[in-house]
């Protein structure tokens, strides 16, 4: 897990410690760096004016403040363009994903700041300009890396024209045009030219030899090189396209699939997970994440050690392929559970569909962490997070698991976020969230709501109803919303805006969705008739609070539908939340009748 950051100077001591694992990350990652280049970082940063570039650092670190990666730009704002002079990670963090989530982070910046692209150098893909095969592996995946956002080398130039007769493989200058479809004129990458070897390369490039690379530049507009990894794209085949800070930052549990019951009728099944993801990656509203690991200490905070203690004892004694199902419950005497562990599994378990086996309990555990990650990077200031995880968690008590259920990830996640400000907890699923409506029915802290099917024909049946309020000092902080067994998109709605309006009035600092998709048109554990463009517009009710919000997925099990419901929710709900795109409000702007006089 990391965030990234602009630093703006070195006047903070947390910016001075950062710019020096910059500095270390530079002498470790390109051995041949001046050493004057690196000790003038700070100094590029406090002193502008004395550079011709403005130079902007981002960093990418972790919750301990260590430096993943960084990038450095240089701005020059009378050609409108970016230069990216380093982005690098730390040392054996290839393939992390830094990298890729700084550089569209950068084209993020260089679209905010109205440039009209990024110039920056890449060493050759020709293995008879590479020192070893090693270094063409590496110089390709770069440049395929970069062909990805069509970026591409400026051919038909001198720009790789010796400084010495020895030297050889030098660097190609590539262009991002940022997915415009205006060409690269020729008087702007001239311009980017010169103040790059005059800046960059002053102490190397005679004038003679920076007015011979300029004047190479004649075609007008300046020709890239076609296409060498990835297929050729319009630039306006993704015309709407979110920028990275305005997509939401997803968290999927990756050992969901290892609990996976292979009974008939047994829907919370793995397939959950792949039909949501087939539908949500190509979108471009999503940014992928590592998930960390938290200790069970989270997870205490919310559910009774004792039930912990049984949950992890007894999956590891079931044999590996088997699943046991509580069939005795011990209501009687709840001072003296029963000493069998299979027996004792009713003593904590609300229903007799909710199996114990090997792999529930690491699958469980490890979608806490995902929504502790998730609700980490909001806490951080992402706006949107999205806990994409089963087993699912909202029908999980203080001390019992059922409902598909063992722990409730809503509830922990909300539990470690209200130590920062009030949390708010919206259940949208089909079901009643009784874990979360227990486990904080005596605090004023956390804003308990559901909307569900009413408890008289509704599973669980024994909670959800209107006149459960919250007790204690949580008086009036739980609301349930009961609803019939067959109601409409409109209804629904109705219901959807009285409760957004409750939890205006609590003013919480984080908003927590337990999305249940559920309430589909078909899907097998409800009776209502929500179809795409309903979720589409809950999705936008829910964003126009505008709060940082974490999504964790909950119930939804029909696989024909759930994919495309998911897209359809999130889509209202960024679009809700961030407003239009910056291609959609141009787009916009030229269509108004002013502009088309």
């Amino acid at each position: 897990m990391f965030r990234i950051r602009r630093i703006f100077d070195d006047a903070l001591p947390i910016d001075r410690q950062e710019i020096s694992q910059v500095q270390q990350i530079l002498r470790a990652q390109f051995p041949g760096i001046r050493d004057q280049d690196v000790i003038e970082l700070p100094a590029k940063l406090r002193h502008p004016q004395k550079y011709r570039f403005r130079h902007l650092l981002f960093v990418a670190n972790d919750a301990r403040g260590t430096v993943r990666g960084f990038a450095v730009v240089a701005h020059e704002p009378s050609l409108r363009v970016f230069y990216l002079d380093y982005i690098a990670t730390g040392q054996k963090l290839s393939g992390s994903g830094v990298g890729g989530a700084l550089y569209e982070r950068l084209r993020d910046e260089a679209a905010a700041h109205g440039v009209v692209g990024i110039f920056f150098e890449c060493l050759p893909d020709d293995p008879d300009e590479c020192e070893s095969r090693e270094q063409h592996r590496q110089n390709v995946a770069r440049l395929r890396f970069y062909e990805r956002y069509g970026a591409r080398p400026i051919v038909n130039t001198a720009y790789q024209t010796p400084v010495t007769p020895e030297d050889r493989g030098l660097p190609y200058l590539v262009f991002d045009g940022l997915d415009s479809t205006k060409s690269l004129r020729r008087e702007t990458a001239r311009g980017a030219c010169r103040a790059i070897l005059e800046c960059k390369y002053n102490y190397l490039c005679s004038q003679a030899y920076v007015e011979e690379v300029v004047a190479s530049f004649r075609d007008d507009p300046v020709r890239l090189r076609a296409p060498r990894y990835m297929p050729a794209k319009s630039p306006t085949e993704r015309p709407f396209q979110r920028a990275a800070r305005e997509r939401v930052l997803l968290f999927v549990n990756d050992k969901h699939d290892i609990h996976h019951i292979r009974e008939r009728g047994y829907v919370e099944a793995p397939v959950r997970i792949a039909a949501i993801l087939k539908e949500l990656e190509p979108t471009g509203l999503f940014r992928s994440s590592d998930v960390r690991e938290f200790s069970e200490s989270h997870i205490r905070a919310v559910h009774d050690s004792r039930f912990i203690d049984y949950l992890k004892r007894a999956c590891q004694n079931v044999p590996g392929g088997k699943s046991l199902y509580p069939y005795v419950f011990p209501i009687r005497n709840a001072a003296r559970p029963p000493k069998e562990l299979s027996v004792r599994a009713g003593y904590y378990c609300i229903d007799t569909f909710t199996p114990i086996n090997a792999n529930a309990f690491p699958a469980a555990k490890r979608a806490v962490d995902c929504a502790l990650t998730a609700a980490e990077a909001v806490r951080g200031g992402e706006r949107l997070a999205y806990a994409l995880v089963r087993p699912p968690g909202h029908h999980a008590e203080h001390a019992a698991f059922g409902g598909f259920c063992y722990f409730n990830n809503c509830a922990v996640a909300a539990h470690h976020l209200s130590r920062t400000g009030p949390v708010a907890i919206l259940d949208i699923d089909y079901h009643h969230g009784n874990g979360q409506q227990e486990i904080f029915y005596e605090r004023s802290d956390v804003l308990t709501v559901s909307i569900h099917g009413h408890p008289e024909f509704a599973y669980p049946y024994f909670t959800g109803f209107e006149d459960e309020r919250g007790a204690k000092s949580g008086s009036g902080y739980n609301l349930n919303i009961p609803l019939p067994e067959r109601i409409d998109a409109e209804r629904y709605r109705q219901t959807l805006v009285r409760v957004l309006d409750r939890i205006r009035r609590f003013g919480p600092r984080f908003l927590i969705i337990a999305l249940g998709l559920d309430t589909a048109k078909g899907d097998p554990t409800g009776t209502w008739s929500l179809v795409a463009r309903d979720f589409e517009e809950n999705g936008r009710l829910i964003g126009s609070l505008r709060l940082p919000t974490l999504v964790v997925q909950e119930g939804g099990y029909r696989a024909r539908t759930l994919g495309i419901n998911a897209r359809r929710f999130f889509s209202g709900l960024v679009h809700a939340t961030f407003g239009p795109t910056a291609n959609e409000r141009a787009a916009a702007k030229s269509a108004a009748p002013e502009n088309r006089k």
